[in-house]
């Protein structure tokens, strides 16, 4: 049987993650439009409709996890000015988009007066959008940070590090199926980064 916690946290997770994950991408998606490409706003996701976000496998993830993905927003670099430089702000603008959620929650954590079920939501909204935030950061591909490291990187060092999309679902599934090694090191890492965020916020 599920736990009283449990039941709880999955009732406040599931809109949590349907309002996170859709404002995560909807940036992602507006970025690259004001950066010149309008493939996103082309194919329906420059939306706040969540339909056109969630990612039915990230969002089970997030539920049972505390770390998931959303369905990925198109982007044809080859729109942008500056190719390297504009898909990296793009990426950024997801996870950019949840810590402020998450901070802004924080302020009203703060300010509303106590009582359980508001501050367990509050408290429960943070944890998915900073979890969101730290998740995709991580230098992997498909994840924002792969995208943002790319845009930092020397020319040189960006040829090669791009061939790593080549290999992009086998890296995630390293990081991600249990029996993977590397598996509890991300569950340890984003633990370990959710907590001093959240006390950094007041949550803890």
């Amino acid at each position: 049987m599920f736990s009283q916690d449990f039941i709880i946290w999955t009732a406040f997770a599931i809109p949590s993650i349907v309002i996170a994950s859709t404002v995560h991408e909807y940036f992602h998606a507006w970025c690259a439009f004001k950066l010149g490409d309008p493939t996103a706003k082309a194919e329906g996701r420059l939306t706040l409709n969540p339909l056109a976000h969630i990612d039915p496998i990230g969002a089970l993830m997030m539920v049972i996890f505390r770390f998931g993905w959303s369905k990925p927003v198109p982007v044809n670099v080859w729109n942008f000015e500056h190719r390297r430089r504009d898909m990296a702000l793009t990426a950024l603008a997801g996870p950019v988009s949840n810590l402020v959620l998450a901070i802004l929650t924080a302020i009203l954590y703060q300010i509303i007066p106590d009582w359980y079920l508001i501050d367990y939501f509050l408290f429960t909204f943070a944890t998915i959008n900073l979890a969101l935030a730290i998740f995709n950061m991580i230098p992997v591909p498909p994840l924002d940070g792969h995208k943002i490291v790319n845009g930092l990187l020397p020319q040189r060092l960006s040829y090669h590090w791009e061939k790593l999309e080549n290999y992009a679902w086998v890296l995630i599934c390293l990081l991600i199926l249990p029996f993977s090694p590397l598996s509890k090191f991300l569950s340890t890492f984003i633990g370990s980064t959710l907590d001093f965020f959240l006390t950094i916020l007041g949550f803890l």
